[in-house]
């Protein structure tokens, strides 16, 4: 192929490679912000003007050929390459900008990473932030996000993590229900009371404790099988629950946290620190790469310096 061809076709190699990368037409079609006729178009343009098949197409999947293969492995490289050097470049003039895509969990984010966002909007204007809030354990490189927020006890070795603070869980419930009903004690009284829980599967209901420092009690773990009216996979709902009195409900710090200062909700047995149920971290987390976006980085900054003191009531 003459050279003015090929230089005509660098944007459809380019789009190749992302629909390696992404999988289907569909999902780099987003990632270019194009339609998906627009990449259909292109692949087969590079195609033609190659004379060889580049993709495998059926009316349910796509699956590059040996060819096609190939020639995204042999450009892929460059074009992160060219990426990283306009990135570095953009990076260095004046304020940051760009848009920044984040995943994270909803409780957490609803709750605790809005008024952040907000802030840091307020400081850096040219900065735009998308928020997508999924507890499902989003693939970051393939969904195009630049940052997740997880609440993780390790993060993959995969990615750069910068842990934000540490959180623990705790046992609440509302003054009325505790009024109606005898506060427990110690873990095992807790069959006697309606508890609201985060689902596991088909694993059994239970938690576990331990003893906290200086107690006299055994420092041995004690699990106890719990039961109760209502289970949610959000710690909102178990929250809100918990603060209409419909029983005693385990969630995370950071979303009992509004509700334990208002007087709403109170700890229940706090001489006992619940394990086990949720992670003890939060992370920021995103893939390896040679670059990281300045935005991102001031982002990361900001979540830091805001958290540092944790989710205490």
């Amino acid at each position: 192929m003459e050279i003015r061809k090929v230089e005509s076709m660098w944007s459809h190699l380019h789009w190749l490679v992302m629909l390696a990368e992404q999988g289907s037409y569909t999902a780099a079609a987003m990632r270019l912000g194009v339609s998906k006729a627009a990449v259909s178009q292109h692949v087969t343009e590079l195609e033609r003007a190659i004379g060889v098949s580049l993709v495998r197409r059926t009316t349910r999947s796509m699956r590059l050929t040996e060819a096609g293969q190939r020639l995204v492995d042999d450009t892929r490289e460059s074009f992160d390459r060219i990426a990283h050097t306009f990135n570095s470049l953009k990076d260095l003039g004046g304020e940051p900008n760009g848009l920044l895509r984040i995943t994270a969990p909803v409780a957490l984010g609803r709750q605790q990473l809005i008024p952040r966002v907000t802030a840091f909007l307020l400081a850096h204007p040219a900065i735009r932030i998308e928020m997508e809030f999924s507890d499902r354990l989003s693939s970051l490189s393939n969904e195009g996000f630049d940052l997740a927020v997880r609440h993780i006890a390790t993060p993959p070795d995969s990615h750069v993590a910068w842990p934000l603070c540490k959180t623990r869980s705790v046992l609440v419930a509302s003054p009325a229900y505790l009024a109606r009903r005898t506060a427990p004690d110690h873990p095992a009284a807790l069959a006697r009371h309606d508890c609201l829980h985060y689902p596991r599967g088909q694993a059994s209901n239970v938690w576990s404790f331990e003893p906290k420092a200086g107690r006299t009690k055994p420092s041995a773990r004690t699990t106890v099988p719990i039961a109760g009216p209502f289970a949610a996979n959000n710690s909102e709902a178990l929250r809100d629950a918990a603060r209409d009195s419909l029983g005693i409900a385990l969630v995370p710090d950071f979303s009992a946290q509004a509700s334990l200062r208002s007087g709403e909700l109170v700890e229940v047995m706090p001489g006992w620190r619940p394990v086990g149920t949720f992670a003890d971290n939060i992370f920021a987390m995103r893939p390896y790469a040679l670059h990281v976006p300045r935005a991102v980085t001031l982002f990361v900054r900001h979540l830091r310096d805001s958290l540092a003191g944790g989710f205490q009531a």
